[in-house]
């Protein structure tokens, strides 16, 4: 639920759009939050035509994507910090955003370097942050911003681990006391395709659900080769994607999108979960330690099911989808087309935008009339849906909701990694191969 914030004591204090970065804890109403609804709070100040500063710490392909759509809003905007910790990333990145938008780079534009650099975007007088770093340090620097009284926009998932989930979610508090806007990266709910899709289907257009389906089947992802000069903690961070303390596997950092999906619909969350995965083709030494494929039961409190299956193999069948079927007929969600159970064609979706800029559209035009959103809670408890379909593939158990989001099982100390020297969170068990869960196994470093 959203919290009622203290009042601002004098009015002088919100008459600039500075003071309103000082005193935007002054909210006039609040909404409460169910999954897929975006509550909204009304700040004692808007931006209005002022220009609105970004910071961004992650400079890799998704956060240059997303501060590139950020100053394509309407209204003046200014990106005026980077932070990242491979000086490549940041170069390549400063080039395409200039390419784009020369004249929304600050001639005084800061460029950090390292794993503590995110710290230097936090003290520049941005007013807005974008986090896009492997998804294990979302929740240190997502409170870090929001103690900082920066509004957020973060990519998906917001965690890798449970204790990460529980201290994004503890942060995510602090921002709707202070008044921040949070945004993360789960764009189909800025898609009016998707929006009319869940609209219809909450409204009866199928009868009751009584099944859903959601795939990521796809061929993978890029492979970043270990250099001779890297240390461990380096090259894992280079290679983020396959190491579960920095990404969560590929159900969480990229199948989270169809499980919010479902969650949307059922305006829920899974109460338990069973499953299986493994790895069939990642075995090479560049691939760390996570699956190539996941496929979980999910079983919601009113006993709806959700099928999920997600894969990382090429020359296999490939679907990024979610479908729902109810006693009426059934939908194909992600194609926005209902149909009757006789498989006729009864409805279809209106043409989508791009979510990926849409969502930026949505959130500066917010900001700019003094609307504060917050879509922390869903997109925490959808990444934490995801983190549960780990946890039972690598175990081979059946869990509840409670246990896995209460596991205690931190995968890094965040707060302690300085340099490229520091220990990796993991350790080889010898060169290039590192410990892989086996269900029915040791659950120790699962659970």
């Amino acid at each position: 639920m959203t919290k009622q914030p203290s009042k601002v004591s004098s009015f002088s204090e919100v008459d600039t759009r500075r003071g309103f970065m000082k005193a935007s804890s002054a909210i006039a109403a609040a909404g409460t939050m169910v999954a897929g609804t975006l509550p909204i709070a009304r700040a004692a100040h808007s931006f209005g035509d002022d220009t609105i500063k970004i910071g961004l710490i992650g400079c890799g392909g998704r956060g240059t994507g997303a501060v590139t759509q950020a100053l394509d809003t309407e209204g003046p905007t200014k990106l005026v910090a980077m932070a990242d910790v491979f000086d490549y990333r940041m170069k390549q990145a400063m080039r395409a955003v200039k390419g784009k938008h020369p004249s929304k780079v600050d001639d005084n534009c800061k460029q950090e370097i390292g794993i503590e650099a995110y710290k230097k975007v936090l003290e520049s007088d941005c007013d807005l942050v974008i986090l896009a770093t492997p998804p294990g340090f979302r929740p240190m620097h997502f409170e870090a911003a929001i103690n900082a009284g920066k509004h957020v926009f973060c990519e998906k998932p917001v965690a890798a681990d449970a204790p990460g989930v529980r201290r994004f979610l503890a942060a995510n508090e602090k921002a709707k006391e202070k008044g921040l806007a949070v945004q993360v990266g789960l764009q189909r709910h800025h898609q009016s395709n998707y929006k009319s899709t869940i609209e219809k289907l909450k409204d009866g257009a199928i009868g009751d659900i009584i099944l859903t389906r959601a795939y990521w089947n796809a061929d993978g992802v890029w492979i970043r080769n270990r250099q001779a000069d890297q240390s461990e903690l380096e090259y894992q961070m280079n290679n983020w994607y396959y190491f579960n303390w920095l990404s969560g596997d590929h159900i969480n950092e990229q199948h989270i999108h169809n499980l919010d999906v479902i969650n949307w619909l059922m305006d829920s969350y899974p109460v338990e979960a069973q499953g299986m995965g493994g790895r069939q083709v990642r075995t090479a030494e560049d691939t760390g330690e996570i699956y190539d494929h996941h496929s979980v039961e999910y079983t919601y409190a009113n006993g709806v099911k959700m099928l999920s299956n997600c894969r990382h193999i090429p020359g296999c069948w490939q679907s990024v989808e979610e479908f729902a079927h109810g006693s009426k007929g059934w939908c194909d969600i992600s194609g926005g087309k209902i149909y009757d159970r006789s498989n006729n064609l009864v409805w279809s979706a209106p043409e989508g935008e791009n979510g990926w800029e849409q969502e930026h559209r949505d959130l500066f035009a917010m900001i700019r009339k003094g609307e504060i959103p917050n879509e922390g809670d869903y997109g925490a408890k959808s990444t934490m849906t995801a983190i549960m379909g780990r946890m039972a593939t690598y175990t081979g158990k059946k869990l509840s909701w409670d246990e896995c989001l209460n596991s205690k099982l931190a995968l890094a100390d965040y707060d302690s990694l300085k340099t490229f020297q520091d220990p990796a969170p993991v350790q080889p068990t010898e060169p290039g191969k590192y410990w892989i869960p086996v269900p029915g196994g040791d659950t120790s470093k699962i659970m």
